[in-house]
């Protein structure tokens, strides 16, 4: 089965496609994965659609890639790319393939771990967001969100540095400190690192709370399909159980 990454950033969709083929490596033996492919139109072209809210724009300019997956013969897809859910979870014309719902493969991993409470860092647009407000609690786990001055630097930082390869000392130990205020006012027991970049600048060693890693969840859940360890997704965006 061929697994097709919806690229939407490149850090992102690039961990995601490493952490797969390595998932192969270590399952199936050297050098074997299951066939995938990527497909990256630059995120710069559909900023301004985002910037203004237009996410019919931005599901369009998504449904595009998954299109050209199918045409390379995919048989699923996976957006490693939180805030592109925002769009691909917008009511449109059903998507060319079938896909892989990141909020929900993060919310059964919070809910495996036994979280109930968990911090949600990411985009402006995916704090302020519904996609973990449906899957958190549709999982009967609560979402809690960082403050306004947290949001402000957590945004900044991603779309000044990590979507650009840059992984600074300063930018971890003020995302560390957002998830220890976190965890010591707000008693969250999780955090969920919901901008694929995140996992790159903030590890499980340094990190205050257990992390969900959402790049490499989602890509543990892609091989999984792939290999016939889960049910190929019948999901072809719009709402998720009607909402």
């Amino acid at each position: 089965m061929r697994f097709g990454i919806l690229a939407h950033s490149a850090e992102g969709a690039a961990l995601c496609f490493l952490t797969f083929c390595r998932e192969g490596f270590r399952e199936l033996g050297g050098h074997m994965h299951p066939d995938v492919m990527l497909d990256c139109e630059a995120m710069g072209r559909i900023m301004p659609a985002w910037d203004a809210g237009d996410h019919a724009s931005v599901r369009a300019f998504l449904a595009q890639s998954i299109q050209r997956l199918a045409d390379g013969g995919s048989d699923f897809f996976a957006c490693p790319d939180n805030t592109a859910h925002i769009a691909l979870e917008t009511t449109g014309p059903e998507l060319p393939l079938p896909g892989l719902n990141m909020g929900d493969v993060i919310a059964e991993a919070a809910l495996r771990l036994g979280m109930t409470r968990v911090a949600v860092l990411g985009t402006r647009f995916t704090m302020a967001g519904p996609v973990y407000r449906r899957a958190l609690p549709a999982a009967g786990i609560e979402p809690v969100f960082p403050n306004g001055a947290e949001r402000a630097d957590i945004d900044r930082i991603i779309f000044d540095e990590l979507v650009e390869g840059v992984f600074s000392e300063p930018s971890q130990r003020r995302y560390i400190e957002i998830i220890d205020r976190l965890k010591r006012e707000e008693s969250c027991d999780g955090a969920a690192l919901v901008c694929t970049e995140i996992p790159l600048l903030v590890t499980p060693e340094v990190s205050p709370l257990p992390t969900l890693d959402s790049t490499r969840l989602l890509a543990r859940a892609a091989f999984d399909v792939s290999i016939g360890k889960r049910a190929l997704p019948s999901w072809r965006g719009g709402p998720v159980n009607g909402r």
